[in-house]
């Protein structure tokens, strides 16, 4: 048996700064809610309403990151570092184009979804406030994420990760301000998150656009490269709204359970968004990573790359999970003073940690076919499981279960998402050779 190419510190390299670049963003949503959480339960059960809407409308783009990251790492390990970047402009213009159009979305319908979701006028209120204003920051989110995703691709994780921690430094100084300081309230913390994502947008898009110049690739809109950027992206567009329907779902479920369920739910979303952002180091490793190798041609290092990267999932995932468990008794109180949410938060924070050593799994092989530009198969695969999720999810509203199993059927949505990711990385059909991927 001949000796394995892969360096574990080759996998640490890209996974350590990712990771802490990657949990700087749900920081920010951590900081939010546990500012906004101390306000009262009607303004914590708000913004769970309005962030699961903004989340959506940015979650949908999230191709502009990892397809991105896909098809600039594939050129970099070609060695074709003007096409690179050349390609990597282009996913900056398509960002842009896409965030004045998205922005208006949630703004022009704050009172309608507010109203919808919420289930209360005082919760659809605060809802309705927090869309309005943080709206302005989406053109700002969709930059960072092609920004980011380019940098991942020519292996440049310390731009991203200073960025991202300047800018959540700046969230939660300019949100204690203007929450509690002025006295702007749920609307204070979302002008904060505004400001946060247009400087960490501003920094990472001239820096992608200095190093463009410096590569010799065109900084001009090249609408054919754009186009070609949105179609590349078509697969992941139609896997990502699987992932936020369930996410969506459980907020329906929630709200029609109470209150206190509804603002719980937005601690439990905002801790697993943390978590997965964490676990989605050793993703971004995959995706980088195999990117690379089958860009330069080597599928036997794609397979060991991918074989190594599931047991630092798994791993990553149990010392997740352990953490978390030991902390449920007193994480609560970080984000709400009320007594009725954070007992209904423990037993949900222990389901949530055993189902962390299979998110590790899931998250790297996730990482690895979007690295290899498989999205087709995401998307097929995003069906399956939202076809497997949606009945857990909704019994558990029609059977009035309780709070608690509303995650246990979470626990399903992970199971059946490993399920149709390990399948399709035992198999071959998705190690495309070359700089373009000419197969499904």
């Amino acid at each position: 048996m001949r000796p394995s190419r892969v360096d574990d510190r080759q996998i640490v390299r890209v996974a350590v700064p990712a990771f802490f670049a990657l949990i700087a963003e749900p920081l920010m949503l951590l900081a939010d809610t546990a500012i906004i959480g101390h306000l009262g339960t009607p303004q914590l059960a708000g913004l769970s309403v309005a962030s699961v809407v903004l989340g959506t409308v940015v979650g949908l783009c999230i191709f502009l990151a990892y397809g991105s990251t896909a098809v600039v790492a594939r050129h970099h390990g070609a060695g074709e570092e003007d096409v690179a970047f050349s390609l990597a402009v282009s996913g900056l213009w398509l960002a842009a184009g896409l965030g004045l159009v998205l922005g208006v979305a949630p703004a022009a319908t704050s009172g309608v979804l507010g109203s919808s979701l919420g289930r209360s006028t005082e919760v659809a209120g605060h809802a309705r406030d927090y869309l309005l204003i943080s709206a302005l920051a989406v053109p700002a989110m969709l930059l960072v994420l092609a920004a980011t995703g380019a940098m991942r691709g020519v292996l440049d994780l310390r731009t991203p990760l200073l960025a991202t921690i300047a800018a959540n430094i700046l969230n939660v100084a300019l949100a204690l301000l203007f929450v509690y300081g002025f006295g702007w309230g749920i609307r204070g913390a979302a002008a904060a998150t505004v400001m946060a994502q247009w400087f960490a947008a501003l920094w990472l898009v001239s820096v992608t656009v200095r190093r463009a110049r410096d590569a010799k690739a065109s900084t001009r809109p090249r609408p054919a490269e754009i186009l070609e950027s949105a179609r590349h992206g078509v697969p992941l567009l139609v896997r990502t709204p699987t992932l936020r329907a369930s996410l969506i779902l459980a907020t329906l479920v929630a709200a029609d359970l109470g209150g206190v369920s509804l603002a719980a739910n937005q601690v439990a979303v905002a801790i697993v968004t943390f978590l997965a952002f964490g676990l989605d180091a050793i993703a971004i490793a995959g995706q980088t990573l195999t990117g690379r190798s089958l860009g330069a041609g080597d599928a036997a290092l794609t397979r060991e790359l991918t074989t190594r990267m599931i047991t630092w999932g798994a791993a990553t995932g149990a010392v997740a999970a352990m953490a978390l468990a030991a902390s449920a008794p007193w994480l609560p109180r970080l984000f709400t003073s009320d007594v009725d949410v954070r007992q209904a938060l423990v037993p949900v924070l222990l389901v949530i940690a055993v189902i962390q050593p299979l998110s590790g799994v899931v998250f790297v092989l996730d990482g690895v076919l979007i690295g290899a530009g498989d999205g087709a198969y995401l998307a097929k695969a995003g069906l399956v499981v939202l076809v497997v999720y949606a009945p857990l999810v909704l019994a558990i509203g029609w059977t009035e279960a309780g709070f608690t199993w509303l995650w246990v059927a979470y626990g399903g949505f992970i199971t059946a998402r490993l399920a149709t990711l390990w399948v399709r990385q035992r198999g071959s059909a998705w190690m495309v050779l070359g700089t373009t991927r000419t197969a499904d």
